[in-house]
This record gives C-alpha cells, structure tokens and sequence, in this order.
C-alpha cells in the first residue's frame, strides 16, 4: 500500500520543512519564455565559469580505474588539503560538499530532545534541517551545539564569532573574507569549507571539515565510506595544484555594490561572492529580471544577487534599472546576443557574443596570440566578446585554436536566427605595416572558405575553415606580408571589418531573391 512505510519510520519535529531547491534552469525559462541557453543565474552563490583545472584531462585517471574503489582513501588530497590549510590530515574529515559534513555534525551532537543554537537569523536553512533530522530543536538555551555561517549567507556579514562551544564554524565563503575561525580547532571549534563556491566545484560535491585529532577521528567514525567519489576527489586536487584567485570576485563585488548604490540601492556590505540588496516588492522586482533573462534569489524583503563578472552583472544592472524605471548605470546590452558552451574531450569554450556590441572583448583560453587574433576579429567586427575556456594546450595549440573558432562560429550562427534583416555580404582591406589582407564574407547560410594567407604561425588559416564551417559563412580572405604574425593579424583584423559590415540591419527581410536562407 501506498506510503505504508511512513509510519514506522520516527517523526519529525512538528514546523519541519525540508530543503527547497531552486527550479531547474529548463524551468524557469520555460516560465519566462526563453531559451535555457540565455537564462543567467545569479541566484545560486557559485562561480560562473570552472576553473582551468576542470578539464576531462584531470579525471582521465580516475576515470580509468572508476570500476574499482580508492583503495586506502584519498591520502593525496588529505594531504593537499592539509598544507594548504596548515594542519596535519589527521585533522580533515572529507564530505560530499559542506552540507554533508553539516548533517554529519548535527547527528553527531545531537539526538531527540537535545538543543542546537543557530548564531544568527535568518541564514543557511540547513542547520535548522540537520537538527531536526536529528531530532533536536532550536534554542539558545543550554544548547547542544552551535552553529554559525560566517561570512553569514544570506547577509554577507563576516558575524562575530559566538563563544559557545562546541561551535560550528561554516566557512562555504571565506575565502572571499580572508578571515577563518581554523585556527581555533584546538579550542572546541569545528570548520567546515567546501570545493563548490572559489573552487568552482559545486556539480563535485566536495568538502571538508577542520577540527582536533580526536574529533576529527570521531567523526570520520560517523562518516559514510568512501563519501567523496573519485571523480570528484581527482577534480578538488587539480583545483588544488591550481588554486584561484577570488581578487577578480572580491573587485568586482565592489563595482556592482557601487551600480547598484547609482540606483538608489542599499546593499548590505558584503564578505562573500554575493550581495543582498534589500527591495519593496522583491517578488515583482524578481519576475521581471526573469523575464529578462537573470535569476535572482528572493526573500521576503529583498534579493540576493551572485557576483558573477563584469558581463554578466552589467546585464542584471539594465535589466534592474528597466524594472524599478530608473536611469541605468551601466551601457545596454546589444539586442542580437548569445551564450553558448562548446565542452569536448580535449577542451570546454564558454562564449557570449552579442552583435550589436560596442567592442568590448575578452578572450581568455592561454592561447596566446590566437587569443590575440580573436580578440582583433571581435573587437573590428564591432561585438562584444566575452570567450573563456581551457583545453589540452600541453599537446600543443591545435585543439584549443580550432575549437574556439568552431564555437565563435557557433555562436554567430545561433545569434543570426533566421539572417532576417542583415546586409549579408561584407568585405575589408586591413593595411598593417608590411602586412595587406582583403577579406570578404556572405551570411547566406552556406560554409565555404577560400584562404590565402602567404605565412602564419600555423593555425590561423584552419581557425578560418573552422569558423566558416560553424558559423555557415562564406569566407574569402588573402592576405600578404614578410611578418607571420603581422600577416595572421591582418587577415583576423580584415575579417572583423568584413563582418561588422555584413551584420548590419538593413531591412525586415531576408537578403536573399529566394526568401530563404
């Protein structure tokens, strides 16, 4: 019989609720009418792209011996884990991200009828779950245990440490603070960090707890086996090998905490990767930047906004300003834009474009001066570019070169739709000192790439071929000259020129006698 079981398992206290995912990115954009692809989600505290050291090159290994198990455990990550931090493995307890290792303190402390403090409120709801589930309840009297999030989710605040102990010491953020409670382990405190917010882990399920010898014994006693997968445990050890550096983060909080402050905001100030930006109506305000493409977290009184990086946070910034009707502090995204992942065995490209764009590029995969020569194309085709990934450039430039190629002309094509409206045809003459290239391009749907390029480092002409065949362009270039790179960059220069010209809006049509593209 249906649910016939529920009786004999042992109750929860009375108000229990469970945690509540957040709706799926397929969802929500079903909810606002668009495409997953262009939904960006500013709602979840993690870091918007992975690290260089997530790459399929970096679970090979494990992979190939993924039938077995980690025999012994994993003393090479323990022992990572513990010059990093400055302690000995033998005060590490491993989990499946910080809430495994949260739930594992709340059954270890506590038990039916026992009390666990929460140091402020509101915050992380799973302290409050881990204690029912245990069979405890909340109450600063004679508690148990003490838990506190520090810097605290959702304010941000680096909260001051409570002198109750035993304490448990969330620190999902710090690395964005700068401040630990670590060097308190000895003094009844317990530290739990995770691989999913700087380390760009999240989807790996990967944390740790800090605490003396014997408690971290006992608690590895408590602990499942094996808890973290090997898969998982070979990724947080690159991103070890690897580290970040959450400056870029830390900068950029700042300059949004400054946008949202130009729109008559308050933020709260904030020591981790996001801000909370207290709002009337948080709901109405949140479904409109749904419906612009950015999810929010909403609470009762305001919204909380993940720092992602400068692109994205300026299309929150206008989408905000068209919601509450204020004056934007930021330039208005171009109309025709794009975000696409291209992820292969060898490479992973994240790419935004937007066509109507004013130049801005950035184009960062290690690849030197073919970065270089896609960031020239970009920034003379008139589109801002945002174009980051990692690939397997210890085999040399080709995959990475060839793929960010394919996914720029993916990405061009997605943007295009239909072709409706544009010119079409394009064509350049970039001059550079000794170098001369002409290049001319059709939009009309049909890959084609006539290349002439009298000297290059070696991957620019198949960069062309592959940009063609993605990007369902007719592509003409020729380009002379004594100085490889000045040659290459001509032609990259030559092509951008092209482009802008050909992507131009001109009509309500299709640029074709036929109708059709």
């Amino acid at each position: 019989m249906s649910g016939g079981l529920v009786g004999s398992m042992r109750s929860l206290p009375p108000g229990f609720q469970a945690y509540r995912w957040a709706p799926s990115t397929a969802e929500l954009a079903r909810r606002a009418g668009l495409d997953p692809s262009q939904l960006v989600r500013f709602d979840g505290n993690t870091s918007p792209l992975p690290l260089p050291s997530s790459r399929p090159g970096a679970i090979a290994r494990a992979l190939a011996e993924v039938n077995t198990y980690p025999h012994g455990g994993y003393g090479e990550l323990l022992r990572a884990i513990a010059e990093k931090d400055g302690v000995e493995p033998g005060n590490i307890v491993l989990g499946a991200g910080g809430d495994d290792l949260i739930l594992l303190c709340a059954r270890a402390f506590l038990g039916p009828g026992d009390r666990a403090a929460i140091a402020t409120e509101p915050t992380y709801p799973l302290y409050r779950i881990a204690a029912g589930l245990a069979g405890a309840e909340i109450s600063a009297d004679r508690p148990v245990v003490t838990f506190v999030c520090r810097p605290d989710n959702p304010s941000g605040a680096l909260v001051e440490l409570p002198a109750a102990r035993p304490l448990v010491v969330d620190e999902a953020y710090f690395e964005y603070a700068g401040e630990t409670a670590a060097g308190l382990i000895e003094d009844g405190v317990i530290v739990i960090r995770t691989f999913s917010k700087a380390y760009a882990l999240a989807g790996a399920r990967v944390g740790y707890a800090l605490a003396d010898a014997d408690t971290a014994a006992e608690l590895n006693r408590r602990q499942a086996p094996l808890a973290v997968s090997t898969l998982s445990a070979a990724l947080a050890l690159a991103a070890l090998q690897s580290p970040p550096d959450v400056a870029p983060v830390v900068e950029e909080r700042e300059r949004l905490s400054r946008a949202l402050r130009a729109l008559a905001l308050e933020p709260l100030p904030s020591r981790a990767n996001f801000v909370l930006v207290p709002v009337a109506e948080p709901e109405t305000v949140g479904d409109a930047l749904l419906r612009a493409g950015a999810v929010v977290r909403i609470f009762p009184d305001a919204i909380r906004i993940s720092v992602r990086d400068e692109a994205d946070d300026d299309l929150l910034l206008a989408a905000l300003a068209r919601a509450l009707d204020r004056p934007s502090p930021v330039a208005e995204p171009g109309g025709r834009r794009i975000r696409h992942l291209r992820a292969t065995a060898e490479t992973r490209i994240a790419i935004r474009v937007s066509l109507d764009g004013a130049s801005r590029v950035h184009v960062a995969t290690g690849n030197g001066i073919y970065d270089h020569f896609l960031e020239q194309l970009a920034f003379h085709g008139g589109l801002d570019l945002m174009l980051e990934g990692a690939g397997d450039l210890e085999t040399g430039p080709h995959h990475t070169a060839e793929d960010a190629a394919l996914a720029l002309g993916e990405t061009l094509d997605r943007a295009l739709g239909d072709r409706r409206g544009i010119a079409r045809y394009g064509d350049a003459v970039v001059p550079m000192d000794d170098a001369l290239a002409r290049a001319s391009v059709d939009l009309g749907g049909r890959p084609w790439c006539e290349c002439s390029l009298e000297r290059e480092p070696g991957m620019a002409l198949h960069m062309f071929q592959s940009l063609a065949q993605a990007g369902r362009l007719g592509l003409h270039v020729e380009a002379t000259g004594r100085d490889e790179h000045h040659v290459a960059e001509a032609a990259f220069k030559a092509v951008g020129r092209a482009l802008r010209v050909a992507l131009r809006l001109e009509s309500a049509g299709i640029p074709s006698t036929k109708g059709l593209l």
